[in-house]
C-alpha cells in the first residue's frame, strides 16, 4: 500500500491518501481531507475543502482518477446541507457526525481511474472488465417510525437493485445505517432490517451484509434512517467470502442484529475487504472493557485484525479508518493511540454514538491487496 500525506499550506487542507495502483489494470485512492478551522464559518471552511478536491485530481498521484464517492461528515448538517453543491456521477454522502479535530467539515473521498462512470436509476455506476458496482448514498425517508423508515429504504433499494437485475440477498456488499438518536431508534431500525431481509431470503442459515449502523444525523429534520449503499453486478458467488473471526466474535443473529462482521471480494488482480462497524466485544456477544476507552479500543484493534487475518490480510493493507466516538471527551486519548499506531493509514475521528451505549468506540475500514486468480476477471 502507499501512503501520502500532503498539506496545502493557503488552503489550510491536509489530504491523507492511500492508493492501490498496480502495474496494469485500475488504479484505486481513499482520501481524507482534514481543513483547519481557523475560527472560520462552514462556508469558509467548505469552499477551502472544494478547492481541495478541485487540485487533487490535477496532482501527478491522481493521473486519471475520477471521483466515485464524497461523504461529507458535518458539525450541523440540517443548516449546512443546503450550502453543499450538486455534483453529477458521484455518490455524496452528507450526515451529520462532527469532526473531532476543531473543524465543521471532513470528507472522505474514492476514486478510480480506467471505469466508465455514470448514473442510472438512482444508482453511480462504474463499469469496467464486465462489473458494474453500484453506489447509492444519501437515502431518506420521512414517514413513520424508524421501523417503518428502514422499510420503505430497503424497499426503493431493492427496486433499484431489480432494475439492474440484481437482488439484495446476491449483490448488496455493503451498508451504512445512519440513526438519529441511536439510543431509542436503533432497535425500529434493527426490526424493520431483520423482517425486509428475512422476505430477501437473507437469513442465519444464509448469509446478511456487511453495515454499520451508527449515531447520525440526516439532514433533513424528519427523517430518523440514512442509508447508504454498494451492489456489485457480475461477479461468480465463489468471488465472495465472509468473515467470522469466531476466535474473538460471535455471529450477529445470537444478539439479535443481522450483518455481517466482514466480506471479501477477490478478482483476477486483487482481493478487497470490507470491515463493519467493530466495537469492543467478545465472541459471546458481550461488551469488553466497560468504560475504560483505551482498552476498548485495543480490543477493537485485536477484532478487526482477526477479520483482515481471516482474508488474509493486515492492517497495512487498510487504505481508510473511520472512528466512531461516543463522548467527545475521549478525542485526544483516542486520536494520540491512532496516530502511535497507524501513522499513515487516512483517519477520520467523529462523534457518532455507537448502537450500545456502554460500547465508548467503533471502526470501520476497506482493505486492498495484491492477488492473482485467472479464474475471475480483474477489477
Amino acid at each position: 500500500m502507499n501512503y501520502k500525506t500532503i498539506h496545502i499550506e493557503d488552503l489550510g487542507v491536509t489530504l491523507e491518501y492511500a492508493f492501490f495502483r498496480p502495474k496494469e489494470g485500475a488504479g484505486e485512492w481513499h482520501v481524507m481531507l482534514h481543513v483547519e478551522a481557523r475560527r472560520e464559518n462552514f462556508e469558509g471552511q467548505l469552499h477551502r475543502i472544494y478547492e481541495a478536491e478541485n487540485r487533487l485530481t490535477q496532482m501527478p498521484d491522481f493521473k486519471g482518477a475520477r471521483y466515485v464517492l464524497k461523504r461529507y461528515f458535518l458539525s450541523d448538517s440540517t443548516n449546512q446541507q443546503p450550502l453543499m453543491r450538486q455534483e453529477p456521477d458521484v455518490a455524496i454522502s452528507v450526515i451529520q457526525q462532527q469532526p473531532l479535530d476543531g473543524s465543521k467539515v471532513a470528507v472522505w473521498l474514492y476514486l478510480v481511474d480506467q471505469f466508465d462512470i455514470y448514473s442510472e436509476h438512482g444508482a453511480v455506476v462504474m463499469e469496467h472488465n464486465g462489473y458494474k458496482h453500484l453506489w447509492r448514498m444519501g437515502m431518506t425517508s420521512t414517514e413513520g417510525d424508524s421501523a417503518r423508515q428502514t422499510e420503505t429504504l430497503l424497499n426503493d433499494y431493492e427496486a433499484m437493485l431489480s432494475h439492474f437485475g440484481g437482488t439484495l440477498a446476491d449483490n448488496c456488499i455493503r451498508t451504512w445505517f445512519f440513526v438519529r438518536d441511536v439510543d431509542t431508534q436503533y432497535a425500529g431500525m434493527v426490526r424493520a432490517r431483520r423482517e425486509n431481509f428475512v422476505r430477501e431470503g437473507l437469513t442465519p442459515q444464509t448469509h446478511y451484509i456487511a453495515s454499520t449502523g451508527i449515531g447520525g444525523g440526516p439532514a433533513e429534520t424528519k427523517a430518523l434512517i440514512q442509508l447508504g449503499t454498494y451492489a456489485l453486478k457480475g461477479f461468480q458467488p465463489e468471488q465472495q467470502q465472509y468473515l467470522y473471526a469466531k476466535t474473538h466474535l460471535n455471529p450477529t443473529y445470537e444478539y439479535g442484529v443481522t450483518f455481517e462482521r466482514g466480506t471479501k471480494m477477490t478478482y483476477g488482480d486483487r482481493s478487497h475487504i470490507f470491515i463493519s462497524g467493530t466495537a469492543s466485544i467478545n465472541n459471546r456477544g458481550e461488551v469488553v472493557h466497560v468504560g475504560d476507552i483505551r482498552l476498548q479500543t485495543l480490543r477493537m484493534w485485536e477484532n478487526v485484525e482477526a477479520l483482515l487475518h481471516e482474508g488474509d490480510m493486515d492492517f497495512q493493507d487498510v487504505m481508510h479508518l473511520v472512528v466512531y466516538l461516543r463522548d467527545t471527551a475521549d478525542y485526544e486519548v483516542v486520536s494520540e493511540m491512532f496516530r502511535d499506531r497507524f501513522p499513515d493509514i487516512p483517519t477520520i475521528i467523529t462523534l457518532a454514538p455507537v448502537c450500545r451505549p456502554t460500547w465508548l468506540i467503533e471502526m470501520e475500514c476497506i482493505a486492498v491487496k495484491n492477488c492473482k486468480n485467472e479464474k475471475f476477471p480483474c477489477f
